[in-house]
């Protein structure tokens, strides 16, 4: 009693459980005790002042009663539940708070609503041949907008069926829709499905980034909600076939039937519609192109879901599923592409920046280069392992440099490096023509005499192909059989820097080393310069430059940016000069190293090359309607098995031109049939040449073969090593 005593006067009860200590923090005015009212209020509260028998409890124990035990638990439950519910509403408070700070900080990223407009697509440039045909595509390859009203019913429904059936009934975002694929991801312990309706699609097309974040998915929702305030569900559907991807490059419906069928989206079948937006989900794997068997399973999927749907009937879905129709077109990579790849370098220099959808028409026939494409790559398949060469590049242009074909390499899917333009090689005696007109502007004729024999030339020894010298020659029996020797000897009469000086004339734009070895076509050239160099033989002297761009216009307006201006290149080789060369190459397809070339009906003319250790095999022929040069080797610049000009390039290049030629009215080389030149020549060497035959002859000498000993050739300059550059 002593120790309730003590405390009796600031007497503190002792409190049991929780419920006593939320008490303790707050109190109610029933809990209050006052100063003057030192009673109990009730039974209870004298229950809780003293024990069984009036006393104050004992330290230690709680107040005994029939019902302090259920009592504590009780309040202990009250308490409990009370602060479930206390901390649970600060909890949602702040869960609130922090879903409209991302919401506000997400669009705070965005632009101005009212500034937001539908974006320009990224420009595209289409290319096209001499026909109006379009060849290739460059950019992004998007069709012309084409209206919901234009399209068969079922393709929007296709799209729909599986991408958004709830798109007519949801304001932007589908919660349904996001609950379904959250609840088959979880059942597939993956993602199986998306959430996004066909708007939120739309609007991540238009206006945000493909990156996978939470400020993308909010920004993604807010832009959303905003295209279906502004736009109708007619314009938001619109919007979105003409802009989603398809792959491949192409944007918009449209663009994809252009793409894989070849057709406008107006004319897709049922089947080619299901197929369509069912690369919706991944365009790059499904592109039918490139995987037949995954677009056709894709489109089945969508049949079935427009089944579902009620968009379509289930014999329908039945029908289109078990025969369906599908004209897909190859993926693009024919050889037209070399050509795609050259017209985007010189596209900035013709017109600058490109800043809206452009046509670009070109010189190309689309029947010639797909001629050249077959000769290539047919006669590689034939014979590139027998004689170990890899690849091929030709290049056909009018007398005028107009390129109508153009063929980079056999396979552009497997490589896109243009032989034809970028590729660098030793033309070996495909260069010599420039040697020959050279020393016939320095008074030379076709009969001018000059000895095939060995020769040294500060220790280097050229040697002819097959190691033979046939003594006093003509300039056309030297050329048409390629005799090193003589080509030589005239590349010094005349000076190597004059030689390059009548290649740079003539069109050659590469470095040309000025030495005794130019003669054998040692400084590499490109195909495609070699080939325009050539051309002033076939148009009678004019100088030509190759080009493949005839016009730049836009698309819409059809405002021309580009036309191209008549070449001021004037003469470059003497109308004379120019019959004189093309007699003595006509020769070299009559009896010399290219007998194997022939065009039924007309006259032509030209050169073989073989570079050094068979590197290289080169024909560069015309007539006077087609320039065309064909090469063949190995990107590595290692040796082929014996492969020369006049063997397979000269096969390539008859193919090529048989075919090129059928139909067109012939037309004979300037000056080669031209009576009284002949006659003419000798009179006008200024310089004095052996007489070789007795009047009446033909005036060419029958050569008498020498055999000699071949010796080991040694270097000139440090760098030319062993044997002749060939033929």
């Amino acid at each position: 009693m002593a120790w309730g005593r003590k405390n009796s006067g600031g007497r503190r009860e002792p409190m049991f459980g929780l419920a006593a200590s939320l008490a303790e923090l707050r109190l109610g005015p029933q809990d209050r005790v006052t100063v003057a009212d030192d009673k109990p209020k009730n039974k209870t509260t004298k229950r809780k002042a003293a024990g069984p028998d009036n006393s104050a409890p004992r330290a230690g124990k709680p107040p005994a009663g029939r019902g302090g035990s259920k009592r504590k638990s009780k309040g202990a439950a009250r308490g409990g539940v009370y602060r479930l519910f206390y901390w649970g509403a600060v909890l949602g408070l702040w869960a609130g708070i922090a879903v409209v700070g991302a919401v506000v900080w997400a669009g705070a990223h965005l632009p101005a609503i009212q500034s937001l407009e539908i974006p320009k697509r990224p420009p595209t440039i289409q290319i096209t041949g001499l026909d109006g045909s379009v060849l290739a595509t460059r950019g992004e390859m998007a069709g012309s907008n084409i209206s919901l009203k234009d399209l068969p019913p079922y393709l929007p429904k296709a799209f729909i069926a599986i991408e958004d059936r709830r798109f007519y009934s949801h304001y932007g975002v589908d919660p349904l829709g996001i609950a379904r694929a959250a609840v088959a991801n979880v059942m597939h312990r993956g993602v199986s499905q998306g959430g996004s309706t066909l708007t939120q699609q739309l609007a991540k097309n238009l206006f945000l980034t493909q990156e996978r974040t939470m400020l993308r998915k909010l920004q993604e929702v807010e832009l959303a909600l905003w295209l279906e305030r502004k736009h109708s569900k007619t314009e938001i559907l619109e919007l979105y076939l003409n802009r989603v991807y398809f792959g491949s490059g192409a944007y918009g419906v449209e663009a994809a039937a252009q793409r894989y069928f070849g057709k406008s989206a107006k004319n897709v079948t049922l089947p080619e519609a299901a197929m369509l937006a069912g690369l919706v989900k991944s365009p790059s794997r499904l592109a039918p192109n490139r995987n037949p068997e995954g677009a056709e399973k894709r489109a089945q999927t969508v049949l079935t879901a427009m089944a579902d749907a009620k968009f379509i009937t289930e014999p329908q879905a039945q029908v289109a599923i078990g025969h369906p129709s599908y004209n897909v077109k190859a993926p693009g990579a024919g050889t037209v592409n070399y050509v795609a790849d050259w017209i985007g370098e010189v596209l900035d220099d013709l017109v600058g920046q490109i800043d809206q959808n452009i046509v670009v028409e070109t010189s190309i026939d689309p029947k010639l280069q797909a001629i050249a494409e077959a000769s290539i790559i047919d006669e590689l398949a034939a014979k590139s392992v027998k004689f170990n060469v890899s690849q091929g590049a030709l290049v056909a242009m009018t007398p005028d440099g107009a390129v109508r074909a153009m063929v980079g390499g056999r396979n552009y899917a497997d490589s896109q490096y243009n032989r034809a333009v970028t590729a660098k090689r030793q033309p070996g005696s495909a260069f010599k023509p420039f040697v020959f007109l050279t020393a016939i502007e320095a008074g030379m004729t076709p009969e001018t005499i000059r000895q095939d024999a060995p020769l040294d030339v500060k220790g280097w020894k050229p040697e002819n192909y097959t190691h033979e010298y046939f003594g006093a020659v003509t300039l056309t029996q030297a050329l048409s059989m390629s005799l090193n020797t003589v080509a030589v000897r005239l590349g010094l009469e005349v000076g190597p820097r004059n030689v390059a000086r009548t290649a740079y004339r003539l069109g050659i734009s590469s470095k040309l080393d000025a030495n005794a070895s130019i003669a054998l076509g040692t400084s590499e050239v490109s195909l495609t310069e070699l080939v325009g160099a050539y051309a002033p033989f076939a148009n009678g002297g004019r100088g030509v430059a190759p080009h493949v761009v005839n016009r730049i216009r836009t698309v819409e307006g059809n405002k021309v940016l580009y036309a191209r201006p008549v070449d001021q290149l004037g003469q470059a080789i003497a109308p004379r000069h120019v019959a004189m060369m093309n007699t003595m190459m006509q020769e070299t397809l009559v009896s010399g190293t290219a007998r194997k070339a022939e065009i039924p009906g007309w006259s032509a003319a030209g050169k073989t090359g073989t570079s050094q250790d068979f590197r290289d095999a080169w024909f560069i022929g015309y007539t006077a309607n087609l320039v065309t040069g064909v090469w063949l080797g190995n990107d590595d610049n290692s040796p082929t098995k014996k492969a020369t000009g006049g063997g397979l390039p000269v096969e390539v290049w008859t193919r090529f031109m048989k075919t090129a030629h059928q139909g067109v009215a012939v037309a004979a080389l300037p000056g080669a049939q031209a009576g009284g030149l002949l006659p003419n020549f000798a009179q006008a060497n200024s310089q004095p040449t052996p007489a070789v035959n007795a009047p009446g002859s033909s005036g060419r000498p029958a050569p008498t073969r020498t055999s000699v000993r071949p010796e080991a050739a040694s270097g000139l300059d440090g760098w030319l090593m062993d044997r002749l550059f060939g033929r």
